[in-house]
């Protein structure tokens, strides 16, 4: 259920399409091999451009808004996070398949 509820902070449509990343990399790992690394850094690079997007969204709001407080500002930058975890996992697993796949010495 928590996954669920911060599938849908972190934006359904960035979410999306990190998770459309995460089965790639799966399928590389199956059928292409020596994809895995860099569709693992397409993941952390778009988790990065996700949250920049949302951080200026928020700026945005936080400008026409005026003064806010400090609990509104951290549950904004929380949801602009999570995007980064998610992202950041998915090159971790990235990392690990290639150095499953790497040929024993």
């Amino acid at each position: 259920m928590i996954i669920k509820q911060l599938f849908f902070a972190g934006g359904s449509l960035f979410m999306t399409i990190l998770t459309l990343e995460l089965i790639l990399l799966i399928l590389a790992a199956w059928k292409a091999p020596a994809w895995v690394k860099e569709i693992g850094l397409i993941a952390l690079i778009s988790c990065w451009i996700f949250t920049f997007i949302s951080l200026i969204q928020m700026f945005g709001i936080i400008h026409k808004v005026g003064d806010i407080s400090i609990s509104v500002w951290c549950g904004g930058l929380k949801v602009a996070l999570i995007p980064v975890v998610y992202g950041s996992a998915i090159y971790l697993i990235s990392l690990i398949l290639r150095i499953i796949q790497k040929p024993r010495i």
